[in-house]
């Protein structure tokens, strides 16, 4: 039964492990976030609602990726941008506004190859200018 065995079951059980280990990680970390806000609040939350908060914000998280990869797709691109995920949010005003904020903020620091373009053509036209006068 061993040589049943195939490569496409191997990775898919690789995967499963993978997936099992971020659900993990995420739990923990969800956990955590979660202690820490009852505590700054002076608020006591039981563990089956820290165990429940944590599965919706992983099947959430999930549920995004995938949204993702399809708006990309359906753009005709195998990568994620940044416009993808503010389009995800457009259902949250306060959270789409936030990421738009967050991506201008990325943005600022770096100059814009148009930029370039243009002092580079207004040199052009100061030069015609003299040229023609």
């Amino acid at each position: 039964m061993e040589g049943d065995f195939n490569g496409s079951d191997y990775e898919k059980e690789e995967d499963d492990e993978a997936t099992n280990h971020l659900r993990d990680r995420f739990r923990l970390s969800t956990i955590s976030i979660a202690e820490s806000e009852a505590k700054r609040s002076n608020m006591e939350i039981s563990q089956p609602v820290i165990v429940c908060i944590s599965d919706l914000a992983f099947k959430y998280a999930e549920q995004l990726a995938e949204d993702l990869e399809l708006f990309a797709h359906h753009a005709s691109r195998k990568s994620v941008n940044m416009n993808d995920v503010i389009l995800s949010a457009h259902r949250n005003k306060h959270l789409a506004d936030s990421l738009r904020s967050f991506s201008y903020d990325l943005m600022k620091g770096k100059e814009p190859p148009s930029e370039r373009k243009r002092k580079k053509s207004s040199n052009k036209e100061d030069k015609t200018l003299h040229i023609d006068s």
